[in-house]
């Protein structure tokens, strides 16, 4: 069942007329910040478009329209019979070395974790490289599904050298794998990472609850201890509708 509907002016929307901005994408700015600081939460809903409008002193068209730029996102979904719900906040996630499960768990998302795979394989020539292993040899694979507040976020994949530290399901089932390091006397220094895009296969598409060739974000990592040894490859696979990096670029002196 829906949750309640929001109190919009709680919420404290309002509009400057003078400002150059369109007056639909400042009403879309100000409730998409209010579903990413959970003033707008998962599963409420927006309330009648036309009192909306009336409180604001709004076209109907233009609020419409600042509902559907959040549709297309996906942070909002409009159901015949039921109106305008809120989906979810998407993720925004700073380009810095740190877990998926801690910025979920400081976003106040509440991951969770279902391992797909947990064993050993010999290493592709990419494996083995990243991690500085011969070819061939063994090493350690963990494949996890993440989900925040029960709906899937991203698929897992993660190589570490053989006996690095105790990989039980149960531990990577409850905890994130930087942590499992740290509390192994790992101490994480650096990694190397590059970030992409490209479509979903059929069966990443179903583990992550969307069509096969939608949009997924890409993140490649490899991290070095304080040592400078590799201690993990990671390949990892988010949704680009729940997920986004944020980059903090700096102008060269």
């Amino acid at each position: 069942m829906p949750k309640p509907a929001a109190d919009s002016a709680a919420l404290g929307l309002g509009v400057d007329r003078t400002s150059p901005v369109p007056l639909y994408h400042q009403l879309a700015q100000q409730l998409e910040a209010a579903v990413e600081q959970g003033r707008l939460a998962p599963g409420s809903l927006l309330g009648n478009e036309l009192e909306l409008a009336a409180r604001l002193g709004l076209s109907r068209p233009t609020v419409r329209q600042a509902i559907q730029s959040l549709v297309d996102k996906g942070l909002m979904v409009r159901r015949r019979g039921v109106g305008t719900q809120i989906v979810h906040s998407r993720i925004k996630r700073p380009l810095e070395l740190s877990s998926l499960y801690d910025d979920l768990e400081t976003a106040g998302r509440k991951p969770a974790t279902r391992v797909l795979r947990n064993g050993v394989e010999p290493a592709s020539p990419e494996v083995a490289a990243a991690l500085g292993v011969e070819e061939g040899s063994e090493v350690h694979l963990v494949e996890r599904v993440r989900y925040a507040h029960d709906e899937p976020m991203a698929l897992l994949r993660n190589h570490l050298p053989p006996g690095l530290l105790d990989l039980s399901t149960e531990r990577l089932e409850s905890t994130g794998l930087y942590r499992m390091m740290r509390a192994s006397g790992i101490t994480l220094h650096s990694a190397r990472q590059s970030v992409g895009a490209r479509a979903a296969t059929a069966e990443e598409g179903e583990l992550l609850a969307e069509p096969a060739g939608a949009p997924l974000l890409t993140m490649e990592r490899t991290t070095f201890d304080d040592g400078g040894r590799a201690v993990e490859f990671g390949s990892h696979v988010y949704r680009a509708s729940r997920y986004a990096f944020e980059f903090q670029l700096l102008v060269r002196p």
